[in-house]
């Protein structure tokens, strides 16, 4: 994916509509600016980021002045203490984090341990011949190997486009996100032995085989409970923090732009 170096893109004057909060003017300069800070691939996704993050800075700076919190010179602070004044974001209880607990079980273990050899066939994403010629190939070096006609190590060395290959085709011990996810996806499913079938990714086809396999184990809860309550307390703050700008936004007006907001915070 590339992204567009938005603040130095050209963009032609009234493209977008004048923004407002309340009746103060987002100056179109003051957005270009903040644009750097929200790169995107198209420059009308980065102008709305930014447009809407000095948005909620200005309803949050005008409810400051609301709140005779002028006297505090750093508006980062000045905004800080609005947040702390006005936002009620109630500690998650025990009972909430043992329902998390018990609803996400799969959130609670420990990873899995896999030691994984592969033989790679290599070939070009876009290269669409080079990619069934490497399957056929795949397809005859596992036949080969599922019948007992050769050995791992030795078409490992042989074959493998992985420098792996000079240890038999090992790739040592990996667990969760150490490979590309569509490698990563499939083999962590595996049990232990060879895959009877090739696997697909970016780089080509692999002939997989699982030499151990050690199941992680659920962790118990006193174990992460403190990682439970944070999650909660994130996500209780976001959720509040959403509701207190569309409060904000709908008693302060605010024009030109769509101020909905993503499940993250966008507060830095």
């Amino acid at each position: 994916m590339q992204l567009i170096p938005v603040g130095d893109a050209e963009k032609p004057r009234n493209q977008f509509p004048p923004v407002y909060v309340g009746e103060t003017l987002i100056g179109e300069d003051d957005i270009a600016r903040e644009m750097q800070h929200h790169p995107a691939e198209e420059v009308v996704d980065a102008w709305h980021d930014a447009a809407r993050s000095l948005v909620i800075r200005e309803l949050l700076l005008q409810q400051a002045t609301r709140l005779n919190l002028d006297t505090i010179a750093d508006e980062e602070d000045r905004i800080a203490c609005v947040l702390e004044q006005e936002l009620d974001v109630p500690d998650p209880s025990e009972e909430d984090c043992e329902r998390f607990y018990a609803a996400n079980p799969g959130r609670f273990r420990s990873p899995t341990l896999m030691a994984v050899s592969h033989i790679l066939l290599a070939a070009a994403p876009d290269d669409v011949q080079e990619r069934i010629r490497q399957e056929e190939a795949g397809r005859q070096l596992l036949s080969s190997l599922l019948d007992g006609r050769a050995q791992f190590a030795e078409l490992a060395k042989q074959y493998s486009a992985c420098e792996s290959r000079h240890q038999g085709g090992s790739l040592g011990q990996i667990s969760k996100g150490q490979t590309v996810e569509e490698f990563e996806r499939p083999v962590l499913s595996l049990q232990e032995g060879l895959n009877p079938e090739l696997i697909e990714t970016r780089y080509g086809w692999h002939i997989v085989r699982v030499d151990q396999r050690i199941d992680g184990e659920q962790l118990p809860y006193e174990h992460v409970k403190p990682q439970i309550r944070q999650y909660l307390n994130e996500s209780v703050t976001r959720r509040a923090f959403r509701q207190y700008l569309q409060v904000l936004a709908a008693e302060t007006g605010v024009e030109g732009v769509d101020l909905e907001l993503p499940d993250s915070p966008l507060m830095q």
